[in-house]
């Protein structure tokens, strides 16, 4: 909206000065023209130039229009408040808050005020590096006391009407500074420096904020907090207080020694009293167990020889029983010692019936194995051959071809080696033994029944 402004008075300012731009070149043309017509240098068939005047009317009343908008445009800022005052009926009534708003051009003017705190500040002595003002007041005694203090305020916004018509401006400095120093003047000269200073301090902070409160907040002025920040003493009377205070610390001081020293005193009376007591407790105490020591000792001795009669019978028992023990351990081993040798014959016996039977089933077994085995060598007599090559050598491997293979290659070969190597035949008798007969080698060659020669591989 300060931007609308702004366009509106820049463009009616614009316009002001286009009609004056206009008729100041009209009129600087008209004497141009003059001059050359008296001079005659043959212009006098030019028309004479008139000077726009109604052109630069228009423009003048059109310029009014954007500029009379633009002033009619009044924007409060934040933290400020605005009062209209017109100049037909002075200042009206209510305030205007912050933000755009639409006043009367020409009629009526808005003045702002920072509604904002302030802080009104006063110094306790002169200081150049502080520009504050010096707030000097008297005690009861008549002594001077320099005061630092602060003081927060802000303008009420609903009574800016009443402090724009009735107050001196700007309030700071005509009102604020006045009331509050009169205010400490007032009511400081009821006090003590003391007082003032140490023990009575925030009970005239208070009084004084209360009657600055009441007197500034009648003229529409919040105060919100006095702040008390330094008391500047007189030179002298801050030596003296000083010297008094070192005296009260050093009587304080003494007080406190005087005190620990009684203390102390005390503590020494009462370990004294304490060890006294603690004395004589220990000597009844070892009284009292002497006595009881010899009573108990008296008691004992009536229980000391039974106890011992008692003890010696039963170290004759145990050894008694030990001995008992003994022997009936020894008889327990003589009898287990037996027992074992008993066990022990009788698991010979065992294992060597076991082991006779084990030879006599073994036996059997293998008589009926040679049988077996007989038959079937008299069955097939080239089983033994066989049975021989598998046992001669683990290089040596064993085929099995048709002894009437005409076109087998190596046939001639294994019939020629096989009539070399004949065996004589066994006897047919058996002996006496179970051994089965040895079977008869038989020749390479088949009897021509389709049968098959049994022959080895010779080794590689």
């Amino acid at each position: 909206m300060l931007l609308l402004k702004y366009l509106l008075l820049t463009a009616g300012f614009g316009l002001f000065a286009g009609a004056i731009a206009i008729v100041a070149y009209d009129v600087f043309s008209s004497i141009q023209y003059r001059r050359l017509l008296a001079a005659g240098t043959g212009v006098a068939s030019l028309p004479p130039h008139a000077v726009r005047l109604r052109l630069a009317g228009k423009l003048v009343l059109i310029a009014w229009l954007p500029f009379l908008l633009g002033l009619s445009i009044v924007v409060v800022p934040t933290g400020m408040a605005g009062v209209r005052v017109s100049q037909f009926y002075g200042t009206r009534p209510g305030a205007l808050d912050p933000g755009v708003h639409i006043v009367p051009p020409l009629v009526e003017a808005v003045a702002l005020y920072d509604t904002r705190e302030h802080v009104f500040t006063t110094a306790g002595a002169d200081d150049a590096k502080k520009k504050a003002e010096v707030l000097k007041v008297q005690a009861r005694e008549g002594l001077s006391i320099g005061l630092a203090i602060s003081v927060r305020y802000r303008l009420d916004p609903k009574r800016l009407d009443y402090i724009h018509a009735n107050l001196p401006q700007p309030v700071d400095e005509e009102l604020v500074a006045p009331v509050v120093a009169s205010v400490f003047r007032q009511v400081i000269p009821n006090f003590t420096v003391r007082e003032v200073f140490a023990t009575r301090r925030e009970e005239i902070r208070k009084s004084v904020t209360d009657a600055i409160s009441s007197r500034l907040g009648s003229d529409g002025v919040l105060v919100k907090e006095v702040m008390l920040r330094d008391i500047v003493l007189p030179a002298e009377y801050a030596r003296g207080l000083e010297g008094l205070l070192l005296k009260e610390q050093e009587n304080e001081r003494l007080g406190v020694e005087t005190e620990i020293k009684q203390k102390q005193v005390r503590t020494a009376e009462l370990e004294a009293e304490a060890m006294k007591v603690r004395e004589v407790k220990q000597a009844e105490a070892a009284a009292q167990v002497r006595v009881l020591s010899a009573k108990s000792e008296s008691d004992a001795m009536q229980y000391t020889l039974p106890l011992k009669q008692k003890q010696i019978e039963q170290s004759r028992l145990e050894a008694e029983a030990r001995k008992e023990s003994t022997l009936k351990n020894a008889d327990a081993a003589a009898q287990a010692k037996v027992i074992d040798s008993k066990a022990e014959l009788e698991k010979r016996k065992y294992l060597a019936e076991a082991e006779a039977n084990r030879i006599r089933v073994t036996a059997t077994a293998d008589a009926e194995r040679m049988k077996l085995e007989a038959l079937v060598l008299k069955q097939n007599p080239m089983l033994i051959q066989k049975i021989i090559a598998e046992r001669l050598s683990d290089k040596l491997q064993m085929i099995m071809v048709p002894s009437d293979g005409k076109f087998f290659f190596a046939n001639d070969v294994f019939r020629s080696s096989l009539g070399m190597n004949a065996v004589t035949q066994p006897d047919d008798k058996e002996d006496s033994s179970d051994d089965p007969p040895a079977p008869r080698r038989p020749n390479g060659n088949s009897n021509g029944n389709g049968g098959s020669n049994g022959t080895r591989r010779p080794p590689q």
